[in-house]
């Protein structure tokens, strides 16, 4: 396992920031290089523009045509809840804006892959497609794309992660991260890229008098942000100034309840508080749900879920997706204990921890690997792929990279070194999907293990917290938990408050079979304290008494009553002194 440090974020100068808020909301503001109040403006009207995309055009035209020849679009997403939000979004927003000829496709990722394959666009052809949109996928499918054309369907991409050199030779791409797009935020996620598509394709039949000239209505498509904050903290992508926008105007839409009636049934079944969510409450809680459909199913129940409009069918289908989530949990917990049985049998330590780890099991779940891989990379902070087997012969993998490996850039490498080995890649900066021969697998590892020791420092590779510092007993309040909780969104590369102290233990008991709830105290006040996910040989344990705490503040509440509560992140035993 690999040993964690706590170190204190660089304090910056806050004096420049005249916010109406308290002197550690502005410092945590400042610690995250906010340089001016203006960009903590969530309002709509700072959002980037869509003109700004490279390919707009193209895409709008090849649309506004579709739409005056009623030719038939089907969009084909990905199968995780960015490319399920994408895909819901896509339908009902060319629904609002009078399409009529219009399916999705979310191909099984079991039978056929990721991304537009050849056999998905031959599914997409039985479906009477004449257009195909991809959404949240479509930048590495070459041969997908080739396959489209040489069968007459014209081929739209639309995506946010990562291009290779080579193109799809499609008749539109939008793309921020495609070479030559001026788009300032390269941190969409595929649900934005699709928002931004539908704002753009609005406006582009405006101009051409589409909404004067037919009884149809320009649509106001904010409506549909909610669905957007979904798939963007879901998809784990930086929330930049743009992306914080786009996920707060949805959070503000959700809490006042006007949101689509999928969304408020999986906040039902996740036990969560409408009126009070915010954005970890998407990626940890209704993300997860949404998820378990593609990874043990099929994700077109989820889509299903998002475009549903009744309440009623709303709250049956959201139920059958926890019950799903809940099954996956299962699994993914009898994999994760198998992935590290085997690695704690290798008695690693902190010398001899390889730069990756990588592991196979013929019998793991092909829809679980990248939560397991998630897993093992947080207990080895090391870039962690976990395989399991694909058609004939073939093993596939889920990547998940720590800060400062850009995992798909690592494999561009490792494919430069050991061409044709890997058969399929792509993905970006924290997470990847590959596939390979199984035969191939010893040869990768090594490979991959020795790209990294030639490109990595190996600061890189210690586990580093970053604390905002310590609080003071009065600062741990109710009061400063809940300015802090409006304060986002929090999340990637603009992370939530965390904080570090010592404590003395009061109280200490199991709960959930493996979360430790507590009462510490701190300069004589008690507080509450829970600290998930322990480590059942150390904890509980009334002999320890004095802890060492990384921390969140939380708002707790239990029976209508609210109280302040640390989210413990990191617990170290501290002897007395």
């Amino acid at each position: 396992m690999s040993s964690i440090q706590v170190k204190n974020r660089a304090q910056v100068d806050s004096s420049f920031l005249t916010l109406s808020c308290s002197p550690l909301l502005k410092q945590l503001y400042a610690n995250r290089g906010i340089q001016h109040e203006s960009e903590l403006d969530n309002s709509t009207k700072t959002l980037l523009h869509a003109k700004q995309l490279k390919g707009i055009d193209v895409a709008c035209e090849l649309l506004y045509q579709a739409l005056l020849s009623s030719k038939k679009i089907v969009v084909v997403g990905d199968f995780d809840a960015d490319g399920a939000t994408s895909t819901a979004l896509s339908m009902l927003a060319f629904r609002a804006l009078g399409f009529s000829n219009i399916d999705y496709l979310v191909p099984n990722r079991f039978d056929y892959g990721y991304g537009l394959t050849p056999e998905t666009v031959d599914l997409a052809i039985a479906k009477g497609a004449q257009i195909i949109m991809t959404v949240d996928n479509g930048i590495s499918s070459i041969a997908g794309v080739a396959h489209a054309k040489n069968q007459g369907v014209q081929v739209l991409v639309t995506d946010h992660h990562l291009p290779a050199e080579q193109l799809p030779e499609a008749d539109a791409i939008v793309n921020p991260n495609q070479v030559g797009c001026a788009f300032p935020s390269k941190n969409l996620a595929g649900v934005g890229v699709a928002f931004y598509l539908m704002l753009a394709l609005r406006s582009y039949l405006s101009e051409r008098q589409y909404f004067t000239q037919t009884t149809q209505k320009a649509p106001n498509l904010a409506t549909l942000l909610d669905i957007v904050a979904l798939g963007t903290v879901a998809d784990v992508v930086q929330l930049d100034a743009n992306n914080r926008t786009l996920v707060q105007q949805g959070l503000a839409r959700i809490r006042a309840g006007i949101c689509r009636p999928g969304i408020s049934a999986l906040i039902s079944v996740a036990k969560r508080n409408q009126a009070q969510l915010v954005a970890s409450d998407l990626g940890f809680s209704l993300g997860p749900r949404l998820n378990a459909a593609g990874r043990l199913d099929e994700m077109s129940y989820g889509v299903e879920l998002l475009l549903c409009d009744d309440p009623m069918q709303a709250n049956i289908m959201a139920n059958e997706l926890d019950a799903l989530n809940q099954s996956r949990r299962e699994i993914e917990q009898g994999m994760q204990a198998e992935a590290l049985r085997t690695l704690e049998s290798l008695k690693l330590d902190e010398k001899n921890i390889p730069h990756a780890i990588c592991l196979f099991d013929a019998q793991w779940h092909q829809g679980v690997i990248g939560l397991v891989a998630s897993r093992i990379k947080e207990a080895y902070y090391r870039p962690t792929f976990v395989f399991a087997k694909g058609n004939e012969g073939e093993i596939k993998a889920s990547a998940r990279s720590i800060p400062g490996i850009h995992i798909r850039d690592i494999l561009d490498l490792v494919d430069k070194k050991i061409p044709g080995v890997i058969l399929k890649f792509g993905g970006h900066a924290m997470a990847a999907g590959l596939s390979l021969k199984e035969k191939d697998f010893k040869l990768f590892r090594e490979t991959l293990n020795s790209v990294l020791e030639e490109q990595v420092d190996e600061t890189i590779l210690t586990n580093v917290l970053l604390s905002d510092g310590q609080l003071s007993a009065h600062q741990i309040s109710l009061e400063q938990a809940h300015e802090l909780r409006e304060a986002g969104p929090w999340g990637q590369a603009f992370p939530a408050p965390l904080f570090d102290g010592e404590f003395k233990i009061l109280q200490q008991r199991l709960v959930g079979e493996k979360h430790l709830k507590m009462v510490l105290e701190a300069d004589g006040k008690s507080i509450d304290a829970i600290a998930f996910n322990i480590d059942l040989k150390v904890w509980p344990n009334p002999m320890i008494k004095n802890v060492f705490c990384a921390y969140r503040l939380d708002v707790n509440e239990f029976r209508g009553n609210r109280s302040v509560q640390l989210l413990v992140e990191l617990l170290q035993v501290k002897t007395e002194s």
